[in-house]
């Protein structure tokens, strides 16, 4: 197998970046994924996308796609089912690990996939590696609501170390200012009080850290304060960032159901909701969740950006958007520089100590 696409396609225009895509991850497969991979192409004509997965089947989907889409065969998938790290070692020619290979070979910036989520995470590390002085790579999202902040981690290391938090600090700080275009963005640790330092062994190790650094760094926050948006870059261990993010969804979708059970339960209700309709809209539009693009596994020697399962070709769209900001604006670079790093360094990176969360999932 060759995993090389188009060679009239290995060089973007001036400026432009390569984005694989896999074509067969998520709950909808190829069906929403190439479309909107396709779209966004369509609308960045400087850029490449790279369509991973079952050619016949991408090509279906991708029906009269512009000149700077290319396919690259790639008929297996993992499925949700699976461990990630072992279908990854037993898949040679798994889309997301064909996709990932790309970025390794240096024939693709990034990649995007909506497939599952440790085996996107396995890929990044075991494939790309991290980088060198990264511990263990998290997952940061960005979370709507009005004024957007950065969570992380949100699902990679549940035994986060002090050390770990710290380097979550810089690497979401940079982030935020580099992708959210957030200047001097407002850096606290997620404790159970607001004064620094307030919390286990672990949080007050790790303010102890953040505090030697440059970093815009508050203290703590609690999860009140999530929704006040008194910090851009929140940091805190897996488990409970996983728990949070859940949480905010479930929270969204259940205050959306009781208005619309208070709107549409009776006929005064009905004016009542056709007079706030204008009103209700932007408030939902606050709460687009789909406009984020996806989570992004940081400190990986690549961009890769994992969306949800559940996209569709609009979210799509959006995590194509976000890995193509991610490159042009350097984020691994500045994650490098930041510890000291030249950028020669990002070749050739190791992956670390990364495997035990892998090995969980």
């Amino acid at each position: 197998m060759s995993a090389t696409p188009d060679p009239n396609l290995a060089i973007p225009a001036k400026g432009g970046v390569r984005i694989a895509v896999d074509a067969m991850g998520g709950d909808y497969g190829a069906s929403e994924v190439v479309p909107g991979a396709v779209k966004w192409a369509r609308e960045h004509p400087a850029d490449l996308v790279i369509l991973v997965g079952d050619e016949a089947v991408v090509r279906q989907h991708a029906g009269d796609a512009p000149a700077n889409v290319s396919f690259v065969h790639a008929p297996e998938v993992v499925g949700m089912d699976e461990h990630p790290a072992r279908a990854l070692a037993k898949k040679k020619r798994a889309s997301i690990r064909v996709a990932t290979e790309l970025v390794k070979q240096g024939e693709a910036d990034g990649v995007v996939t909506a497939g599952h989520t440790g085996a996107g995470m396995a890929a990044g590390v075991l494939i790309l590696g991290t980088l060198p002085g990264i511990d263990r790579p998290p997952l940061a999202v960005q979370l709507p609501g009005g004024k957007p902040f950065l969570l992380l981690d949100i699902g990679a290391n549940p035994d986060s170390t002090a050390e770990n938090l710290a380097q979550y600090a810089r690497m979401g700080a940079i982030f935020a200012e580099r992708v959210m275009g957030v200047p001097n963005p407002r850096v606290a640790l997620l404790s159970i009080g607001e004064e620094k330092g307030k919390g286990d062994a672990r949080i007050a190790r790790a303010t102890e850290l953040i505090d030697q650094t440059d970093l815009n760094f508050i203290g703590n926050v609690e999860g009140r304060d999530l929704t006040r948006f008194v910090a851009d870059v929140v940091v805190c261990d897996a488990v409970l960032g996983n728990v949070v993010i859940k949480f905010f969804e479930g929270l969204a979708q259940y205050i959306f159901d009781l208005v619309r059970a208070e709107f549409y339960g009776s006929l005064r209700g009905k004016i009542a909701g056709l007079l706030m309709r204008p009103s209700i809209a932007r408030i939902r539009a606050k709460f687009d969740h789909e406009v984020v693009g996806g989570t992004s596994l940081l400190g990986v020697n690549g961009t890769m950006i994992i969306t949800h399962g559940n996209a569709k070709r609009r979210m799509v769209w959006y995590a194509l958007e976000t890995t193509a900001r991610s490159v042009r604006e350097g984020v691994n670079a500045e994650i490098a520089k930041s510890l000291g790093l030249s950028e020669t360094s990002l070749d050739g990176a190791g992956s670390s100590e990364a495997l035990g969360p892998v090995e969980a999932q």
